[in-house]
Order: structure tokens, then sequence, then C-alpha cells
């Protein structure tokens, strides 16, 4: 067969073997298209490509789930987010993201996180970790971007898929001449090329997950940087050997890696957590997922198996156990003493009621009217000593493993304050006009113990000659709407709104009004222990609520309580 003008022909098989030798070979290459694209498709982190120009080429449902929405394929630009905001809340145009940046920079972007809005109002914090992509002459040809869900770090791998429908429209003709197909397979086989160097560099570059091809019986294929950085190991050190070298000792002799192998067999899948071992001897907390790799008759060929290291998160999880042990025993020892503490201060407090109130009444001793006097002041003084004494021991048993939390309604809580207060809301002419109140999930004495303070505060609180009236509503709001740090952005909140017409307070005191034996005021008639709005701030923080005052003086002041929306 003579060669064509201008055509060089690779011979891609032996002489004589004709369509049977083309037909191998094209299989061949499925399967190895098909090996790659199962070992990206089963990767549990989210990752995507782009051309130069920025059109998306390639995404794995990881990255569609972590989106909420499927992109168009050589249509949406940088990524498939339906829209991004920064850690602040300041909206983030599309084109001012990672993958936008890397294509007209050239360089690789990491460290950086977003929120990322789904189209169902969703919100999820994610890390990009952004790599531009280059052809053998340093041109950039596109970029790949892995989003790290740092939300939830416990999210399954999806598939990666492109190629293979490239490989699937493979339509021969027997008809057409032997060089025709060997022009079509040469054409074909570069563009394999091309999709094998593009997954191969997608994972090599991962530096956040050790992303391991093994056998069938857990002998190590390959290896990227990740896994050298996360295990020490360098591919020539470690490709060959059983992928058990990673697992302690006593896990060994239980057979572990063997049982996490047969489990993905079984099942697809098997993920784990546990310490692991270094080549330096030193220990991590890796998270893995082991899931079985098939080829196009369903049989297993070997396992990916993706490792991350979390011993930051495990060491923390740890202290925060071992912490929340101390400040529990910590706290009976305080409930304790508190108990002790104030049935030894209210035995002398009984005495001197029982002798001043003895020596005021005995008619034989024939008092002055100074000296009446004094006693009364005394016996008030008593009763104050006595109110602070359980004020101090109710905030010191406030907390929320007291009691078991249940659905509450507000307007019940308010209804039965309001009815057990009814004669003294008459007579000190106080009217309380409340709106529709939410159900929340919550302990319902404590509720009802943070609502009565608040209305007696006002009450407590009301201008001289005023009606004095107290106004309670409700809304939802997002936290990422909340003034403050302890507010969760992406989670929504019942905020409820207790407002007043007293006499209200300072700017300046709006943050130390929620300290214990801290006074609105020292003002004559206006009597209290300073420890009311204290067990209120302890209340709303053992629901994970946040709790804020306002006021403006003579005028009135505003309590906001923020309850996190639990959904079932």
């Amino acid at each position: 067969m003579e060669q064509q003008p201008g055509i060089d022909i690779i011979p891609l098989f032996e002489p004589g073997n004709g369509v049977k030798d083309l037909d191998h070979y094209a299989s061949s290459l499925r399967q190895s298209e098909l090996r790659y694209n199962q070992l990206v498709e089963n990767l549990q982190a989210a990752i995507y490509t782009t051309d130069a120009e920025g059109h998306i080429t390639l995404y794995n449902k990881a990255a569609a789930d972590l989106w909420g929405r499927e992109p168009t394929i050589g249509k949406d630009m940088w990524c498939g987010s339906y829209k991004i905001y920064d850690t602040d809340g300041a909206d983030m145009p599309l084109d001012t993201c990672s993958m936008a940046r890397v294509l007209k920079e050239g360089r690789p972007i990491l460290g950086e996180e977003i929120i990322v809005v789904r189209p169902d109002g969703a919100f999820r914090n994610v890390a990009p970790q952004s790599q531009p992509l280059f052809d053998e002459n340093g041109k950039i040809i596109g970029a790949v971007n892995m989003l790290v869900d740092i939300t939830g770090i416990r999210q399954s791998e999806h598939a990666l898929r492109e190629s293979e429908k490239q490989l699937m429209q493979l339509n021969s003709s027997l008809e057409k001449k032997v060089e025709e197909r060997t022009a079509d397979l040469n054409a074909r086989n570069e563009e394999l090329k091309r999709s094998e160097e593009r997954y191969h560099k997608m994972i090599d570059e991962v530096e956040d997950y050790a992303i391991v091809l093994l056998d069938q019986t857990g002998i190590i294929l390959n290896w990227n940087k990740g896994a050298e950085k996360i295990k020490g190991y360098r591919e020539d050190e470690i490709v060959g050997k059983s992928f058990s070298t990673f697992y302690m000792e006593e896990d060994r002799r239980k057979g572990l890696p063997l049982n996490l192998l047969a489990e993905a067999r079984t099942n697809g899948k098997a993920i784990h957590e546990g310490w692991r071992l270094r080549k330096d001897g030193t220990i991590f907390w890796g998270s893995i997922v082991i899931t079985a790799l098939h080829d196009a008759e369903k049989n297993i060929v070997g396992f990916s198996k993706v490792t991350r290291d979390l011993t930051a998160r495990k060491k923390a999880e740890d202290k925060m156990i071992e912490y929340t042990k101390r400040l529990e025993f910590q706290n009976k020892e305080l409930e304790q003493f508190a108990y002790a503490a104030s049935h030894d201060m209210k035995e002398p407090l009984r005495k001197i009621s029982f002798y001043n109130n003895f020596i005021r009444q005995d008619p034989s001793l024939q008092l002055n009217k100074k000296a009446s006097e004094y006693l009364t002041r005394s016996l008030s003084a008593v009763k104050r000593m006595s109110k602070l004494i359980d004020d101090l021991l109710t905030y010191s048993k406030t907390n929320a493993a007291n009691e078991s939390v249940e659905q509450t309604d507000l307007n019940e809580i308010v209804e039965e304050i309001a009815f057990s207060h009814k004669e003294m809301l008459e007579a000190k002419e106080v009217m309380i006009e409340v709106g529709k109140l939410p159900m929340i999930p919550a302990i319902p004495f404590q509720i009802k113990q943070l609502m009565d303070n608040i209305i007696n505060n006002s009450i407590k609180y009301k201008y001289p000659g005023r009606k004095c009236i107290i106004k309670i509503n409700s809304k939802l709001i997002q936290g990422s709407d909340i003034d403050s740090s302890e507010a969760e952005p992406g989670s929504q909140y019942h905020q409820i709104i207790i407002e007043d017409n007293g006499i209200g307070f300072e700017a300046q005191y709006a943050e130390k009004i929620f300290d214990i034996f801290q006074r609105l005021t020292n003002g004559a008639g206006h009597q209290g222990s300073g420890v009311g709005l204290a067990i209120c701030k302890k209340i709303v923080q053992n629901h994970r609520g946040i709790i804020k005052a306002v006021a403006i003086e003579n005028e009135g002041a505003r309590f906001d309580i923020f309850m996190p929306v639990i959904n079932n």
C-alpha cells in the first residue's frame, strides 16, 4: 500500500491482522479511558475544568450537588454556582471568582473561601483550589478547580464524565479504507492522550487529598502529590507495595485493611476514619473512602482510595470533649456550692427577720418612731438580700442539661405570664400587646423565666405617670443579617422583639446590662438584684441563641432575642 502524499501513517497494528487489530486497539483505548473516568468519577471532592476562555468543559456530580444546579457545558463561564458571596456577605460577580482570575493571571489561587448560594436558597461555605492547566509549550489551555465543602466535609464523591461520551460516539465503518480508519483512530488517539493528560494533571496536582489507585489485592499502582504530602513517601518508594503499610500494627493484626477492601468489593465503597502511619513513623488522623472500580462488564478491576488528613479536626474535637467534661464537673461543683452557700446565708437572715419582727410587734418595748423606722429598713434589707440569694441560686442552676427540650409555644408562655400577674398588671396600668409568636424547640421552664424576667424588667422601669405598654412580636431573619459574630450566616433565626415605653437606658449600657450585678439604674423606686438579665442571657445561650438590647433614655427599651430555626 502506497502512502498518499502529505499524510504520515503511523502503523498501530501488525500488517495482516486488519480490522481485528483496529478493534482491539480501540477497545484498549476505551478501557484506558474508562479506567481514568471511573477513578475521577468516584472522587469525593467536587471538581470541574474550563477551557482557556473560561467555558466549563466538564464537572463531576459532586460539583453539581454542591452548586444545586447543572451548568451547561461549553456555555456557562468560570463556575456552575447560582450565586456566590464573599465571606463578609458582599456579592461576588462570577467573573471575579478564583477560576476567572486563574485564567487571567495564569497562576494557582489557593487558600480563599467563598459562600456558594444554591437556587433553593441554601448556603455552603467553600474553599476553592484553582489550578491553571498548560500544554507542553507552556500555553494555558484551561483550568481545574477543586471545591472543598468546609460546611460539612463528609459528602460523597460523584462522577466525572465527558470523554466516555465521545468514545461511545465512535462509529466505525467497515466500508472505509484502512487509511481513513487509521487516520480516524490516530486523531482519536491524540484526543485520548490529551484527555488522559488532563486527568493526570488534575489528579497529580491535588495536594489536600491523597488519591491512590489500587489493584484488586490492595497493591498501590499510582501516587499523587497529595499522597506524598500527607504520607511522606515518594512515588518510587511506595508504588508496588500494599496500602496496609499506612495502617497501625494493631489495625493490621485485626485485618482492618483487607476488611475495608472486602466492604468496598461488596457494597461499592468503604468509609473509615482512624489513626494512620506516615513514613517517618508519626501518625495522622485519616478520613478515607475506598471505591471499587469496574470494567465495562462490571467486573472489579481495582480500587480508588482517597485520604484526607483531619488530624487538626480530631485534636480539636478531643480537646473540646475534655474541656466539656471539665466544665460539666466544675458546673456541678458550682451548683453544690451555690446551694450550700444560699442555705447557710438564708439561715441568719431568717433569724434577723424573726427577731426584728418580734421587737417591732412587742407592745411592751414601746419603740419610738425612729427605732421603728430602723427596724422597717432592716427588714426591707433582709428581704432584698433573700431575693438576691434566690436569684444567684437560680443563675447557678440555669443550664441546658437540667431540663429536656420540647416544642414550646411562645404565645402560651406569654399568656400564662400575663394571667399569673393579672392583678399586678391592672394595678400598675400595664398593657401587653402580643403578635403571632412561633413554636420553638426549648426548655419550657427556662423560656418562661426568660420572658417573665424581661416583662418584669419593663414593668420595673416604667416611666412615672405614663401608662406602660409592652409590645411582643416576632419574625424570621437570616443569620447573615444579625449584627453579631455568634450568628451563623447560613442559618435562619426567630427574632423575638420585646419593646416598652419606659425610662430606657443610656446606649453605653447596651452590653453591660447582661452582666451579673449590673443594674440599669440606681434610682429610688427601681430595686433589683442585678441578676435577672444575666439569667436571661444564660438561658438564651443555653438554646444557642443571641440576645441584644437597645434603648433611648426616657423613651423606652427594646430586647431582641434570636433563636435558631431547627428543621426536623
